[in-house]
């Protein structure tokens, strides 16, 4: 039987075409991450997406909270930049290919959405910010399922929306055995100095580390803060919360000056964990 493959796109220029390579650079990123223990089970985590060089290092600090976990499948929800596709949209493939090998979707869980919100299925896209996500989750987690969103729309409505469906077909989906982990994929601040880069990077790592999603898109509204995948962040916590998340922390912080050198103007870079806490750890209400 043969498949339908979403080729790669990036390898090369954003990350190591060779596999063995590209194994090796994401190894050296787990080796140089130190990543707090978190006391609860992760549910969710927030990772960027620049090419490896530049924001490789931030998402080894996400991954490795998953790394030789078992999860079935991946949830991951990345912002489009530069094609209309929405508000919703996912890969009409049947698997990406990476160089360390295809990663396929869940078919049932990409309908099960689909009846939901309505997904428009792209027979061609240039997405990267889903894509370097994926050789990632190949190294930590081994063999999953893929549930890939790219959302559009990042308004309110359309990131609850998706958290709802999500939420849904999610809690159906553990019911019958599935262990699912939830990806938001976002940078944050770009093109400013690091100086005010990271002070509207404080803003979004503050609603992170308060588990505030609602917070985080008023900030996001004001300009207070600012991130490429803001909308994915959110609808990543609110679907995080229906599948009974109550912490969530920022792991790690960087810009892209802090690898060239030049601090005039960078992109700003978070990883994050969203979990579940059990009930009495710090920064749980007694209820």
């Amino acid at each position: 039987m043969s498949h339908r493959i979403r080729p790669c796109v990036f390898a090369g220029p954003w990350y190591p075409g060779d596999a063995r390579e590209l194994e090796r650079m994401i190894d050296q990123f787990f080796a140089r991450a130190k990543s707090p223990d978190l006391d609860g089970e992760i549910v969710g985590l927030i990772s960027p997406h620049a090419g490896y060089i530049f924001s490789g290092q931030v998402a080894a600090y996400a991954y490795d909270q998953v790394r030789g976990k078992p999860f079935d499948v991946v949830v991951v929800v990345s912002p489009v930049h530069s094609m209309y596709a929405g508000p919703y949209a996912t890969t009409a493939a049947d698997a990406y290919r990476t160089p360390l090998g295809d990663v396929f979707l869940d078919s049932e869980l990409v309908d099960a959405v689909d009846k939901r919100l309505g997904l428009n299925r792209l027979p061609v896209d240039r997405e990267h910010s889903l894509e370097i996500q994926l050789p990632f989750l190949q190294v930590s987690l081994g063999t999953f399922s893929l549930l890939p969103i790219m959302l559009v729309d990042q308004e309110w409505r359309a990131c609850s929306q998706l958290a709802n469906a999500l939420g849904d077909v999610l809690k159906q989906s553990i019911s019958r055995g599935k262990n699912a982990l939830l990806v938001a994929s976002t940078d944050l601040s770009h093109y400013h100095h690091a100086s005010q880069a990271e002070r509207l990077d404080r803003i979004f790592a503050k609603h992170i580390d308060a588990f505030d999603p609602e917070g985080l898109f008023r900030a996001l509204v004001r300009g207070e803060t600012e991130a490429c995948g803001g909308g994915p962040a959110i609808a990543v916590m609110l679907a995080a919360k229906a599948l009974g998340a109550n912490q969530a922390k920022t792991l790690y912080y960087a810009h892209s000056g802090h690898v060239t050198g030049d601090y005039s103007s960078v992109v700003g870079y978070t990883a994050g964990a969203i979990y579940r806490a059990p009930k009495g750890a710090p920064g749980q209400d007694d209820v």
